[in-house]
């Protein structure tokens, strides 16, 4: 005899097209990259007919804009995931980490001229070993940090030595 799936068939494709949905809300200060890419959608969870329940974990404990991605996850599976009761919360535990970033989201935080985060160790891995902050422009290492604050609280900004360009670093956590 085999175990039943713990969900149904049906609601586990619910799930995954409404985690879809609120995923691919752009984050409102780095709009190029959607809430799945950047790693603060953590659960999406069908708990009535027609009723969801959402969690975010925020880049960072103060950040002021965890309340607009709640908003705008909200208007996003209303409008087109037809669901009339969306719950969202914010979970600090585990926290989120720069690793937590999709390989998708770190090529789009470059390609809009952000140095996306180094990788980090993983779970179990070395840490690597990198020294310098690769310029998204030219790709030096030749960079230099001009203020550890940027346009908003998760990224820093930094000079490229070799093309004179500033640009974004998103800071490692």
């Amino acid at each position: 005899m085999s175990a039943r799936p713990a969900h149904p068939t049906g609601a586990a494709a619910r799930e995954a097209e409404l985690r879809a949905l609120a995923g691919s809300v752009p984050d409102p200060e780095l709009p190029q990259v959607s809430l799945a890419e950047l790693g603060v959608l953590r659960t999406v969870r069908v708990t009535g007919p027609d009723r969801v329940e959402v969690e975010l974990t925020p880049t960072y404990t103060g950040c002021p804009a965890i309340e607009t991605m709640a908003e705008d996850v909200v208007r996003v599976l209303r409008e087109r995931g037809g669901v009339a009761e969306v719950a969202v919360r914010t979970v600090l535990a585990p926290p989120w980490s720069t690793d937590d970033i999709t390989a998708e989201g770190r090529r789009k935080l470059a390609e809009a001229g952000i140095a996306p985060p180094r990788p980090g160790r993983g779970a179990d891995g070395p840490v690597p070993l990198e020294l310098g902050i690769r310029c998204p422009n030219c790709g030096s290492a030749d960079t230099a940090l001009l203020s550890r604050f940027s346009s908003t609280a998760c990224k820093a900004l930094r000079r490229c030595a070799s093309c004179r360009e500033p640009f974004d670093h998103f800071k490692e956590l």
